[in-house]
C-alpha cells in the first residue's frame, strides 16, 4: 500500500510540474506576443518606449484580472462545494460591475469641478466595485444557506445578475447625460481593456496580490469544508469565519479584476474546471495554478481580440463570453444528467 501511494504521489507531483511549465511557456509565448501587437510602429524610435509601456501595462492589466478570476472561482467553489459555482454565474461580477458604475456616474453627476474632484476615477471605480461584489456574495450566500444544489444556486445567480444588470442598465442611461461618460460606461460594461494603463496596474495590484495570498492560506480550511459544515466543525474548522473571509476575499479580488477590466466573465469557470482533473480538490495546488491558468486565459483572449479584423475591437468581455457560456451549459448538462443517473 505504501509503494502504491508513493506511486501515486509521484504522478500527481509530475503531472502539476508539467502543468506548471505548460502554463508558464504559454504566458512567455503570449507576453511576448501582446508586446509585438498593437496600434503604432515599433520601428519609430521615437514612439517605441511609449508604445512599449502601454502594451506591457495592457499585458499586466490582463494578467492581473485573469489572476483575479481565477482565484475568485476556485474560492467560490470551495466556499459553496459547488463545481459550477463562479463570480459571474452567481452574480458577483454583475454586482461589482453595478457598484462601479453606478458611484463613478453619481460622483460624474454630482460632484464634478466641485470639493471631491480630486478624488481619481479609478479609486471611486474601485471602491464602487468592491461594494456591489460584496453585496452580491452576501445576498446568494443569504439565498442558499439552507440548499446547495446545483438549480437553487444557478437560479439564485440568475435572478441576481439580471437584477444588478437591470440597475445597470438604469445607471448607464443616467450616464448618457455627458457622451464621454456614456461611452466610457458602456465600454466598462462590455469589459474592455484597451484603456488600462499603469495608474489600473497599480491600484490593482494590492487587491490581487492580496486575494491570491489569503486563497493559500485559507485553502487548508476549505479543503476540511468540503466534507461539510458539521464535519469541518468537529475537526476545528470555524466554520463562519471561514465563510466571511472567503466572501470578503472573493468580494476583493472580483472587484480589482472588474475596476481593471469591466465585466469579463466565465474566468472562474473554465480554469478550476480545466485544472481540477489534473491537480485534484487540493486548495494549495488550485489558487496558484487558477492564478497563472487565468492570466493566460485573459491574456490569449485578449491577444485574440487584438489580432481579429476589423477597424474596432471586439469587447474582451465578449470573447470570454462566446467561449464560456457554451461550456458551463455543457457542464450544467453533465451533472443533471448525472442527478438523473443517480
Amino acid at each position: 500500500m505504501d509503494t502504491v501511494a508513493i506511486s501515486v504521489n509521484n504522478d500527481s507531483r509530475a503531472r502539476a510540474i508539467a502543468l506548471y511549465a505548460a502554463i508558464a511557456v504559454g504566458l512567455v509565448i503570449v507576453s511576448l506576443a501582446s508586446l509585438g501587437v498593437g496600434a503604432g510602429n515599433l520601428a519609430d524610435a521615437g514612439l517605441r518606449s511609449t508604445l512599449l509601456v502601454l502594451r506591457a501595462s495592457r499585458l499586466a492589466s490582463g494578467l492581473l484580472v485573469g489572476a483575479a478570476l481565477g482565484v475568485a472561482g476556485v474560492l467560490v467553489q470551495g466556499l459553496f462545494r459547488n463545481p459550477l459555482a463562479d463570480a459571474s454565474v452567481i452574480g458577483t461580477s454583475a454586482g461589482a460591475a453595478f457598484g462601479g458604475k453606478a458611484l463613478l456616474v453619481a460622483v460624474e453627476l454630482l460632484f464634478a469641478g466641485h470639493a471631491i474632484r480630486w478624488i481619481p476615477n479609478d479609486a471611486v471605480l474601485t471602491v464602487g466595485c468592491l461594494g456591489g461584489a460584496l453585496l452580491s456574495l452576501l445576498l446568494v450566500l443569504a439565498f442558499v444557506r439552507r440548499s446547495s444544489d446545483v438549480l437553487s444556486l444557478v437560479l439564485t445567480g440568475f435572478l441576481l445578475s439580471s437584477l444588478f444588470l437591470s440597475l445597470g442598465s438604469l445607471v448607464t442611461s443616467l450616464a448618457q447625460e455627458r457622451w464621454e461618460l456614456g461611452r466610457a460606461v458602456v465600454a466598462f460594461a462590455l469589459g474592455d481593456l484597451s484603456g488600462a494603463g499603469p495608474e489600473h496596474v497599480r491600484l490593482a495590484l494590492p487587491l490581487v496580490t492580496g486575494g491570491i495570498a489569503a486563497g493559500w492560506f485559507w485553502a487548508r480550511p476549505l479543503d476540511v469544508l468540503l466534507c461539510g459544515d458539521e464535519e469541518a466543525a468537529s475537526l476545528g474548522v470555524d466554520v463562519k469565519q471561514v465563510r466571511q473571509c472567503c466572501i470578503l476575499w472573493v468580494a476583493v479580488l472580483t472587484a480589482g479584476a472588474v475596476a481593471i477590466g469591466g465585466n469579463v466573465g466565465f474566468v472562474g469557470l473554465l480554469v478550476p474546471h480545466a485544472l481540477r482533473p489534473l491537480l485534484g480538490v487540493d486548495h494549495r495546488r488550485l489558487v496558484p495554478a487558477a492564478a497563472l491558468g487565468g492570466a493566460l486565459f485573459v491574456a490569449a483572449c485578449d491577444l485574440a481580440v487584438r489580432l481579429a479584423p476589423g477597424r474596432s475591437e471586439i469587447p474582451l468581455g465578449v470573447v470570454t463570453g462566446l467561449v464560456g457560456a457554451p461550456v458551463f451549459l455543457a457542464l450544467l448538462n453533465r451533472v443533471r444528467a448525472g442527478a438523473v443517473d443517480g
